[in-house]
């Protein structure tokens, strides 16, 4: 985790670690998501610049100067509640697949979820547009940096899957990769031009397309002769 995250953790402990009244930690942990819930929203009505954190400390109820206990800067407040997102977003993962046994059922459940949660929380898809335009100088995005730390339990199931010998032989960071990035078009495509299909019908025709592709047997055949 790179610069202002890491600096707001370091912040965090910093304060609880400060002689005086112990701190409540489960009072700050409730009270630290109800601010990062109530500024993703801000800044998503609002935009980076034109929210106020004098207008979030009025509607999470505190005065400004708690707000800055828990948050050093509005740019700490800002990539924290995009990194609370992800991880949001690893948690309604991880329950979609819970109940499914097979990899190839919990590769379909992931697709069809991932898609629901931005779709309930449009929100946190601008938060990820706005971190994009705003925090060049960032080394990576707080989606990518989620993503790549998540990647090596969904490539231990590809891989899974080619030795048993459910899906084919190929590169499990090619599978991971072309997945992703359709998974997180179609995202962003529903959040900036309006959905136009049902979550699971669109979530089907990914996985249809992934698991079965477009062509005939007899065309996969060619092509595999002319390679």
């Amino acid at each position: 985790m790179d610069g202002p995250v890491s600096q707001w953790i370091i912040f965090v402990n910093t304060i609880k670690n400060t002689r005086g009244r112990p701190v409540d930690e489960e009072l700050w942990g409730r009270r630290t998501d109800e601010i990062l819930d109530v500024a993703a929203t801000l800044f998503a009505e609002r935009g980076y610049a034109g929210a106020d954190t004098q207008e979030l400390a009025d509607r999470v109820s505190v005065g400004k100067g708690t707000l800055y206990r828990y948050f050093p800067s509005k740019r700490d407040l800002f990539l924290a509640a995009a990194d609370r997102a992800m991880r949001r977003l690893r948690e309604y993962l991880d329950a979609a697949i819970a109940t499914r046994d097979d990899p190839l059922e919990q590769i379909a459940a992931a697709i069809e979820a991932f898609l629901g949660f931005f779709d309930e929380h449009p929100e946190f898809a601008e938060l990820l547009i706005q971190e994009r335009a705003l925090f060049r100088d960032r080394s990576k995005p707080t989606y990518i940096e989620h993503r790549e730390k998540n990647l090596g339990r969904w490539q231990q199931l590809y891989q899974g899957l080619i030795d048993a010998g459910r899906v084919r032989a190929m590169p499990v960071d090619r599978i991971t990769s072309v997945i992703s990035d359709l998974v997180y078009g179609t995202m962003f495509t529903n959040h900036v031009a309006g959905r136009q299909k049902a979550l699971r019908e669109q979530a089907d025709g990914i996985v249809e397309i992934v698991f079965c592709g477009i062509l005939s047997d007899s065309e996969r055949r060619l092509r595999e002769e002319n390679r």
